[in-house]
Parts: C-alpha cells; structure tokens; sequence
C-alpha cells in the first residue's frame, strides 16, 4: 500500500488566485517535494493545517511546509499539534517544533555552546526598565527588537540607542503583550546578509546567501531581500552541522541562519518548523529529503 503524505500548508499556498513571483516559488518548491515523493511511490495531497474537515488519521505522515501563519494564531497551531500528533507521525517531530516556534532555543543552544547573536529574553509584562535601559545593560549602540515567537519580521525593529525613547511606547506595548528578545544590531547584516545552510538528516545540501534591499536590515522577501545560491564553505557547514547536533529531538530537515563577524559566524535563527527550503537552487535536495523520509 502507498505511504499517504499530507504537504501541510497555510490557507494562502494551495491554491492561490493570480500568483505573483513569491507564490510561484512555493508552488515550485512543493511541486519539487510532491515529485520527488510520488517518484517514490507515496500518495501526495497538498492540505491546509488548520482546516477541520481534513483527517489526519487518512495520512500516514504529515510533511510541515508552508505553515507562515503559525505565529498569528499560535495557542491554535499548538493545540492543533497536540491533537493531530496521535493521528498521523508529524515531520519534523511535534516536540521539536514547539521547541523550535519560541526563539528562547537559542539561549538555550548558546548554553550548550553554540556561538549565537547575543541575545536577551524579556518576559512579557516585565516593565521594570526601560528599552533604554537594557541598551545599556549590554553597551548596545543599535539593537533589534523582536518577538520571541514571530517570523516573518514581524514588528522586529532596529532602533539606535539615541531613538530609544522615541520607541519606548512601542517596546512597552509589545512587551506588555508578549516575551521580546533584544539584540545588537550588526552591521554585517546589511554589508553581507545572511547564510542558510540546509540539512537532510544532519547533512548539509546546499546553502543560499539572503541579502536586504538598500535601506533595510530585514532579508525576507516580504521586506524586498534577495536570494542567492551560495558556495559550501567547510566552516559554516561544520558550524551548521555543531548547532543541529545540540538540538534536543532529532531533525529529519533544518535551516541554519548564520550571520559572518569579525568575531566569527554566529547562529541567527534556526529554522525547523517551516523554513523556505530553497529546493529550486538544488532540487536534488528534495529527492534526498524523499529518500530520508519514506526510506
């Protein structure tokens, strides 16, 4: 009997009308999963995660794709994990990702001994400094401010420290409603971008350099950044390999956001629960994520 596999999805991505250059690359990106799988024999189904008429138990694995809303309605995307995890083997694992959708992990991989963008969690409701304040806590000329369970670059701000009281109604009404985390900007960012490295059960396939448009520090699409495939460099892939090592569940596939320093290569985020895999740049990745899935 074939293995029945569920790419779960966002409502946006199954079937979106007009699709511009963004939703074309999504649908590219799981038409090469979708092929690589059927190629093996499984029974592929694109699905939206929070559709209550979809059955789960009809599904043998439910592959996590493009679930970017996850953030917005996240007591409903952990509640569905809960129930869905007894109905059908969810990739990557339903402990991983709700490990992995609150961005406190990189403390926690920083005490393990990854190499992190310096980091600090505020809890929500903690008004007892001003942003200002923690600024100077840590000698931060520039900071960015970002919710701790986000993406997308949702309300995360670069502030210099000179504008901090500018902002202040800003950081207190966002941490008056959820944990934030504060960085120091770097400047390497914007002059260099970011490196992805890609994994397939701990091995590294291919990596991509993000880029922002001039005058912002975001490298999402959504922000106008830019994507390029990018050459393996021996360091950074044994740094990506290092960070998913320290991960406490193992993940079938990973994104590693490194950022290049004078201080060497630091971990920005590590993404996965939904990252954008980059397949069109190597689409033999998703025959190898095919084969580490269904064999």
């Amino acid at each position: 009997m074939s293995v029945r596999i569920a790419l779960v999805n966002d409502h946006r991505w199954i079937a979106p009308i007009d699709p511009d250059d963004y939703a074309r690359r999504i649908l590219t990106e799981d038409a090469l999963v979708g092929e690589a799988l059927r190629h093996r024999g499984a029974v592929v189904e694109r699905v939206v995660w929070s559709d209550s008429e979809v059955d789960w138990a009809a599904f043998d694995i439910a592959l996590i794709r493009q679930t970017w809303d996850y953030f917005e309605r996240y007591p409903e995307f952990l509640a569905w994990l809960a129930r869905v995890d007894g109905l059908t083997r969810i990739v990557n694992p339903a402990p991983l990702l709700r490990w992995n959708a609150d961005k406190r992990y990189l403390i926690e991989l920083a005490e393990a001994g990854v190499p992190i963008v310096p980091t600090r969690r505020i809890l929500r409701g903690d008004a007892d400094r001003t942003l200002a304040e923690w600024m100077d806590c840590d000698a931060m000329a520039c900071c960015v401010i970002k919710p701790s369970v986000s993406g997308g670059g949702r309300e995360t701000w670069r502030i210099e420290r000179a504008q901090a009281e500018a902002h202040e109604a800003r950081w207190q009404g966002l941490v008056a409603a959820e944990d934030m985390l504060i960085q120091p900007f770097l400047p390497e960012i914007t002059s260099a971008g970011e490196v992805s490295l890609m994994l397939i059960n701990g091995e590294v396939t291919h990596a991509v350099r993000k880029t922002a448009r001039a005058g912002e520090f975001r490298v999402q699409d959504d922000h106008g950044g830019s994507v390029a495939a990018e050459p393996l460099d021996p360091a950074l892939s044994a740094l990506a390999r290092r960070v998913v090592a320290a991960v406490p569940f193992w993940p079938l596939y990973a994104r590693v956001d490194l950022v290049e320093t004078e201080r060497g290569a630091l971990l920005m985020e590590l993404e996965l629960i939904e990252p954008e895999f980059f397949y069109r740049f190597c689409p033999e990745a998703a025959e190898r994520l095919a084969e580490a899935l269904l064999f």
